[in-house]
């Protein structure tokens, strides 16, 4: 099993059991913790956008894939919160291989009302990342896998179109590690449902 799908395995035993230990507290708090509607899990799709080199000879190179992101967080004011989720950016053909890239993101989220169902939505934290490049070598890229934290952030806007449901629209921006090259960044455009309690 690799590494990331142990820690994935864990962060959702995790998120349950705060889940289930919020659920129970909350007959018991007045706290805006554990207010109706300021914990939520969420499920998105989009796009990924791989800002990385194709290297020195001419192969058939792709920057966008598709992208999933699985997530659960509080808020702990109508302002401020903390997210926890998990982020499959996808495969793309690069340098005579595929590079794909994968992590773990840990958030302080914020939000600004615009009305009683409109929120914009910003977040800033970092992302335990996993890469893994396989590369001809008359590409010049290095071939490998690497493992790291690095700087996320990101934008969006929620639409709360039911009582407990609402309609996201995310932009994030990841700081990954990658063979060869350092640091660099993968972003994603994707769309999604939130489920609050």
């Amino acid at each position: 099993m690799k590494p990331l799908t142990r820690i994935a395995s864990g962060s959702a035993v995790v998120i349950v059991a705060l889940t289930l230990a919020g659920a129970a507290r909350a007959q018991s708090s007045g706290s805006a913790w554990y207010a109706p509607g300021s914990t939520y899990f969420g499920f998105n799709v989009g796009k990924s956008d791989y800002s990385l080199s194709s290297g020195a000879a001419a192969f058939l190179n792709d920057s966008k894939h598709t992208s999933y992101n699985i997530y659960g967080g509080g808020y702990f004011n109508n302002y401020m919160g903390l997210e926890l989720g998990y982020t499959d950016f996808g495969r793309i053909n690069r340098a005579g291989g595929t590079t794909k890239a994968e992590g773990f993101n840990l958030s302080l989220v914020g939000k600004v009302p615009l009305g009683s169902s409109v929120n914009l939505l910003g977040k800033l934290g970092t992302t335990y990342g996993h890469s893994n490049v396989s590369a001809d070598p008359a590409s010049g890229i290095a071939s490998g896998s690497e493992n790291g934290f690095g700087l996320s952030y990101g934008i969006g806007a929620e639409y709360a179109f039911a009582p407990s449901w609402s309609a996201v629209l995310q932009w994030d921006e990841h700081k990954l590690k990658f063979s060869g090259t350092g640091r660099d960044r993968v972003s994603s455009t994707t769309v999604g449902l939130r489920y609050r309690f």
